[in-house]
């Protein structure tokens, strides 16, 4: 397992965690834990703030303003499923579709999505929010640049 920095949960997304069943709070937690552990890899990005947008566990750059929002969540209707959602207009996911086509599952334009037992490929999904975290920063580069500038900036952390 991977060691992450235990950064608390601001009391209203935990209120949210603990009505989840156990094994997709985990889950849910290990996402949350990627996103930040990315975040602090990334000199531009800065502080991120934790808080509930729709209901569900968000993460925005409010100081740098650098980042695109990223939500985690589950429903209840797909029951073995969780997602790492990204606001749908910000070509996000079409670009994470086009450099990794069989590494992840997507809903839409909108999510990554896992099952409770996927395998997930860290690196990779540690690669995608890197560019949403810095989407505001890259959004205007043509695809091979804007994973050229992640790839730059994650390359000297561990990813994995």
């Amino acid at each position: 397992m991977h060691k992450f920095p235990d950064i608390p949960i601001k009391s209203e997304v935990a209120v949210v965690l603990n009505t989840y069943p156990q094994e997709i709070k985990s889950k849910l937690l290990f996402l949350r834990h990627l996103i930040f552990d990315t975040a602090a890899s990334i000199e531009s990005v800065g502080e991120i703030e934790e808080t509930l947008k729709w209901g569900e566990p968000s993460y925005l750059t409010p100081k740098t303003k650098s980042g695109s929002t990223l939500r985690i969540a589950w429903k209840a209707s797909q029951k073995e499923q969780y997602s790492l959602y990204f606001k749908c207009t910000a070509n996000l996911v079409p670009a994470f579709k086009q450099r990794f086509p069989q590494k992840f599952k997507f809903g839409g334009n909108r999510s990554i999505d896992f099952s409770v037992n996927d395998k997930i490929p860290i690196k990779e999904l540690k690669q995608c929010i890197a560019l949403a975290l810095t989407y505001h920063l890259n959004k205007k580069l043509d695809p091979p640049t804007r994973w050229e500038m992640i790839e730059k900036v994650t390359d000297h952390k561990k990813l994995s």
